[in-house]
C-alpha cells in the first residue's frame, strides 16, 4: 500500500495513538514513508506498545506498519 500525502494524516495518527494509549508513549513520532508507517517513542509496557500499533491499524487497516516503540522498565 502506498501512503498518500493526505493532509494532516501524520497529526491525526499521532492524536489517535496518544488517545488510545492515554498519552503513555513518550517522544511519540509517526513517520509516513512511501510504503509503510513507522512508530517511534518510549513506553513502560508492551501492552501500551501494542495499543499504539492498534491505534494506527484502526485508521489504516491495510498499511505496512513498523512498531519501533521501545519498552523501557
Amino acid at each position: 500500500m502506498v501512503i498518500s500525502s493526505v493532509p494532516d494524516l501524520q497529526e491525526k495518527l499521532e492524536r489517535v495513538v496518544s488517545l488510545r494509549t492515554g498519552r503513555r508513549v513518550r517522544n511519540l513520532t509517526v513517520e509516513l514513508e512511501p510504503e509503510r508507517i513507522v512508530l517511534r517513542g518510549q513506553t513502560t509496557t508492551y501492552h501500551i506498545k501494542q495499543l499504539a500499533q492498534h491505534g494506527i491499524l484502526d485508521v489504516l487497516p491495510d498499511v505496512r506498519l513498523e512498531n519501533g516503540i521501545v519498552v523501557e522498565q
